[in-house]
């Protein structure tokens, strides 16, 4: 019988035995992310050093003669002596790999929405491991932060391609949870880095095995089949049906006996593919691209900002990293429970974690450091952070259903684009500081608020259909599906 592809997904299964698989491979990636993402973490830390004479040495010979390193780990700092004047060096590898990020993010979306998931994703992993061994071995620090640079390209783009093939390959009622497992491993990973860390004090063996997970994933992601939602929008049916078979099979089901309508669009076999003008063009896609990159970037901003006024966290350095991931991890259940309950849905969920992430910067200013444990700044701040992780999740989720499949990565490029700008801007608020000591926690809280009431010009997505193609958005057929849905709900409650 022809179907479209959601009826395709109920016959096969939306998430069954070999979609589980699927997907548990993908976010267990997560934590190779995190770790290549959190590496400059402990592969930069600034160890405590005395100099054993008045002033530093002009040359590095003679300061490796009268500087000692007190800590029991290694860095690129003792190992290049990125000190007083040569300290900025560290915050520059670091900047390098989020301008990596960015250009990861806009790059690797359209392509992917070109030439596929699958190739896209195992060319980035495949870069991102070889890079990665490129930083551990780097014999001088330019090496080493061009290598960081070329990582965070690959790193950004591979991660976020993957997050949409996690999505792609289950159901749509499934995509919150595989949205939310996917960050919630992410902040595992963080912690897992701070483990590697603690048993590894040596900074290029850390470098080493942090990366070589990447080999074992690059190996097994050659049985990863391509998206069967990419390959319906472009219109190579036969192949999707291949892989809805193959999923079905997966999930202990007997063949379907199934074939799939043509996607709306792809009859126009002479125009060609959509691309990320097309995010421009078209004026329902342009203003939710607008709205959903400033929420993109407000999400990063704030979360940083808050991580930095939260306080220095006293103490071991491997403990503070884990923590710096485990604080996010209560955010996923709030996130499950709320986008998935009919009275509250993405759209309402969202706006209410970053305005309460607002408030928590507003509030924070107001009080004592010595007001006690329930009432501390640092406490507020840390759940503050937990309130805006909780609305990034969320964002990951709402974005990819807002864009049709053929746009869908692109659309997540152009916003994961903007979220970067936040992440680099953040280490710039607090130093207006100068002005008043309330004025980065005013930016942040007023960001938040703003952010989070823009959200109510965006469309509830909660059990409505996702657009397959462009025309789908403005297909009369695709709006009774909205109107029906909404109908049952309503029905339902």
């Amino acid at each position: 019988m022809a179907a479209g592809l959601e009826e395709a997904f109920g016959a096969a299964g939306e998430f069954g035995g070999g979609q589980r698989r699927l997907t548990a491979f993908l976010v267990l990636l997560q934590v190779y992310v995190a770790c290549q993402s959190m590496l400059i973490v402990l592969v930069g830390a600034m160890p405590e050093y005395r100099i054993d004479q008045e002033g530093i040495p002009a040359s590095k010979a003679e300061l490796a003669k009268h500087i000692h390193f007190t800590s029991n780990f290694t860095s690129i700092v003792t190992e290049w002596y990125l000190i007083e004047q040569e300290a900025y060096k560290v915050s520059l590898a670091s900047s390098l790999f989020f301008a990596g990020l960015l250009i990861g993010n806009i790059t690797f979306g359209p392509l992917s929405d070109r030439l596929g998931r699958k190739p896209v994703y195992m060319s980035g992993l495949f870069f991102d491991v070889l890079f990665g061994y490129v930083t551990a071995l780097a014999p001088n620090y330019g090496v080493f932060a061009v290598s960081r640079f070329f990582v965070g390209i690959v790193n950004g783009g591979m991660a976020l391609v993957s997050f949409v093939l996690t999505q792609e390959y289950v159901g749509k009622s499934f995509w919150s949870f595989t949205g939310s497992l996917t960050n919630l491993t992410f902040a595992v990973g963080i912690a897992v880095y701070a483990l590697l860390g603690y048993c590894v004090r040596e900074w290029r063996h850390l470098a080493l095995v942090s990366n070589t997970p990447g080999v074992i994933f690059l190996l097994l992601s050659f049985m990863l089949p391509e998206s069967p939602r990419w390959l319906y929008s472009q219109g190579k049916t036969a192949e999707a049906e291949d892989v809805m078979q193959y999923i079905a099979l997966g999930n202990g089901k007997e063949r379907l006996n199934l074939k799939l309508k043509p996607s709306a669009g792809t009859s126009l076999k002479d125009e060609p593919p959509p691309g990320i003008l097309n995010l421009v063009k078209h004026p329902v896609l342009r203003w939710r691209t607008i709205i959903l990159m400033y929420i993109w970037y407000v999400c990063s901003l704030v979360y940083y900002g808050l991580t930095l006024n939260a306080g220095e966290l006293g103490g071991n350095l491997y403990l503070n990293v884990a923590l710096y991931g485990l604080v996010e991890v209560p955010a996923f259940p709030l996130c499950m429970f709320f986008i998935e309950k009919p009275w509250s849905g993405r759209r309402k969920t969202m706006m209410c974690f970053l305005i309460f992430a607002g408030f928590a910067c507003m509030f924070t200013m107001f009080l004592p450091k010595s007001s006690g444990l329930l009432l501390s700044p640092t406490l507020l701040a840390l759940c503050g952070k937990m309130m805006v992780s909780a609305a990034f999740n969320i964002v990951y989720i709402y974005t990819s259903e807002l864009y049709p499949t053929v746009l869908r990565n692109a659309g997540l490029g152009v916003c994961s684009m903007s979220c970067r700008f936040g992440g680099i801007l953040a280490p710039f608020v607090p130093s207006m500081k100068s002005l008043s000591p309330s004025v980065p926690l005013v930016v942040f809280g007023i960001s938040g608020l703003s952010a989070g009431f823009l959200t109510l010009l965006l469309p509830e997505t909660l059990n409505k259909p996702i657009a397959e193609s462009i025309e789908d958005l403005q297909s009369p057929k695709y709006r009774v599906l909205i109107n029906e849905k909404a109908n049952q709900l309503e029905e339902s409650t």
